[in-house]
């Protein structure tokens, strides 16, 4: 593979891996696409040349395609961006030459807890309660309108909970556990449909490669089913956690509360960035020891210390297990590293990244 592949949003977690396999595998030349010069900054050990750009800014993303064969769009945001930039990406791409675009969506767009049955001709639905939901079930929609004109092939991939070093379901769910406010709604018995990263960046390259991808979407995952437990266990052993003390039930309904309504805002978004970066640091402390106060000498977490998300609920209580079927049919995709590597890899970089791990992963540190 010699053509020149875009990845727009390689700062982020899919997209810098992305960058990083395509780069040292050689299977392409690859040109990182971020927002800002710092962004670059985990990819600047390698001697590639990165292109800035805004995932809204029609004429610098055309400048930034420029050459370019393909375009991997992985742009992570709010809702808002989600949906903002799905046509000046498509509009660049097009203006640029671009022969295929690759778009990240996610399994998320048949819901947290998606019924029996669900593939990818299940009907979607932008009315649901998780707000990042809809938003990529209108960027999916919006994307196909907008490829009706055959000016850009397109190809939709949907991964499902994807994990692996870095991601906020490995450090995040780290995090938590050191911080008091980690739970599993009922012991974490539901199916986890997960997808790790490498196993997504296959598909990505299958998706840029294979001819009859084009105007296809294809949901990604691994071939094990596994709970969400099985996902957490090696993260909670290494760093001396039980899991059966963080086992919550789901609240019976999920008024949103006042933080997760200001969250969504872009009052709140720009009022935070607004403030001095000691400002920032001491809430974030602050609200962490909030967290806290929640816990009891033993480690068990109580009281106001579990909030319970309706997103957690609902995937912690997931009955499905999403099919990969048709994408191991016409992509030829086999997901290459196992779920038990995976959690080996996720853990070893806890470990790298200066969690405190235990030695033998039995509780010795």
């Amino acid at each position: 593979m010699t053509n020149t592949v875009a990845v727009l949003g390689a700062n982020g977690f899919i997209g810098c891996r992305t960058v990083e396999l395509l780069y040292l595998s050689g299977w392409a030349n690859v040109r990182p696409i971020v927002r800002r010069p710092d962004a670059f900054a985990s990819l600047s050990r390698f001697a590639i040349d990165a292109m800035l750009a805004d995932a809204r800014d029609i004429q610098a993303l055309t400048a930034a395609f420029a050459g370019c064969q393909y375009v991997v769009h992985a742009v992570a945001g709010d809702t808002r961006t989600i949906v903002d930039a799905i046509e000046p990406v498509y509009r660049a791409a097009a203006a640029a030459g671009v022969l295929r675009l690759v778009y990240l969506s996610s399994a998320s767009v048949h819901g947290q807890s998606p019924a029996p049955g669900t593939d990818e001709m299940s009907a979607l639905h932008g009315d649901q309660p998780i707000e990042y939901n809809n938003a990529k079930v209108h960027a999916e929609r919006h994307l196909g309108q907008l490829s009706r004109d055959g000016a850009v092939q397109v190809v939709v991939l949907r991964p499902g909970i994807v994990f692996g070093p870095r991601s906020s379901w490995t450090g995040g769910f780290a995090d938590e556990l050191i911080n008091g406010s980690a739970y599993l709604v009922d012991g974490g018995r539901g199916i986890c449909n997960s997808a790790y990263v490498d196993n997504v960046i296959q598909a990505i390259k299958l998706a840029i490669e294979v001819p009859e991808a084009s105007g296809r979407t294809y949901l990604i995952g691994d071939r094990e089913e596994i709970s969400w437990a099985d996902l957490c266990r090696p993260i909670a052993e290494a760093l001396g956690f039980d899991l059966t003390a963080i086992s919550a039930s789901a609240p019976l309904s999920f008024a949103p509360s006042w933080k997760q309504r200001l969250k969504e805002s872009q009052g709140y978004r720009r009022l935070v960035r607004s403030l001095p970066r000691p400002v920032r640091s001491g809430l974030k402390a602050g609200f962490a020891e909030w967290q806290k106060a929640g816990q009891n000498a033993t480690g068990t977490i109580m009281g106001p210390a579990i909030l319970v998300s309706q997103e957690r609920a609902l995937l912690h209580q997931c009955r499905t297990k999403l099919p990969w079927r048709k994408a191991e049919h016409e992509l030829g995709y086999q997901p290459a590293v196992s779920f038990e590597e995976a959690c080996r890899r996720s853990v070893g970089w806890l470990t790298f990244a200066g969690y405190p791990t235990c030695r033998n992963g039995a509780g010795e540190r």
